[in-house]
């Protein structure tokens, strides 16, 4: 058990977990789950620093898995619009378990590696519903954030009942190259792959540097963080002052 564990509830009316293929234009149709990369992001709504990377480690989906088909007029590239349809999925509820780890590819911010001040600010922004916006894949579909038990979730799960169920091929996320931890994806920005299964609501996500399946996109530089773009823990009050 990870010591900075953070444990959350994400719900919203749609998602859209998408193919990034599909994401240029035309009809997009979600995933039936939420990936890796989007539970990540929405972590990083709720607190992110470069000081440390979130591991996503597990999600609980909790309610039935629905879709609804829309029409929608998207811009598309060269101006105007066109009609397309997307199929969101609705009613969507999840529980997620994650902990962060510093990451070791920015030794400039060795100062600011302080677990237990950054697990209190990330616990209390949780409970406030996050620090920025929070999307479920896109950002026309609002979620909202709450704390939760996530064993204490077990048997609410629609699926808590089946034994298994496999959902192929998928896109797991993006390594970018400041949070690469293989020698052969620094660097670079690579897309990763896996096959996801889920066994009795739970699906338990492999970490990034445990993915086999993926593909380098291209070379990337890593942002450098000093004095002039960047706020310390010490100088961070938030989790001193929202009571």
């Amino acid at each position: 058990m990870h010591e900075n564990r953070v444990e959350f509830q994400v719900s919203g009316d749609y998602a859209l977990f998408s193919d990034p293929i599909t994401r240029v234009g035309g009809e997009k149709c979600s995933y039936q789950i939420p990936t890796y990369e989007a539970l990540k992001g929405i972590l990083q709504s709720v607190y992110w620093k470069p000081t440390l990377v979130w591991i996503i480690d597990e999600v609980r989906i909790m309610n039935p898995i629905q879709t609804e088909t829309k029409g929608v007029r998207p811009v598309v590239y060269g101006g105007g619009n066109d009609l397309s349809y997307y199929t969101y999925l609705k009613q969507v509820c999840y529980q997620v378990r994650a902990h962060f780890e510093w990451n070791m590819n920015r030794p400039e911010l060795a100062q600011d590696r302080n677990e237990n001040k950054h697990h209190n600010i990330a616990k209390r922004m949780i409970s406030r519903g996050g620090r920025r916006d929070i999307f479920l894949g896109t950002r026309e579909c609002q979620g909202y954030v709450e704390p939760c038990d996530f064993d204490a979730g077990a048997e609410k799960s629609a699926y808590s009942d089946i034994a298994e169920l496999a959902f192929g091929f998928m896109y797991h996320g993006i390594t970018y190259a400041d949070e690469a931890m293989l020698e052969e994806d620094k660097g670079n920005m690579t897309v990763r792959f896996w096959n996801p299964v889920m066994k009795y609501g739970v699906i338990r996500f492999l970490r990034p540097e445990e993915c086999t399946q993926k593909r380098r996109i291209h070379e990337m530089e890593i942002k450098k963080f000093g004095v002039h773009n960047f706020t310390g823990i010490e100088e961070f009050h938030d989790w001193e002052v929202m009571e």
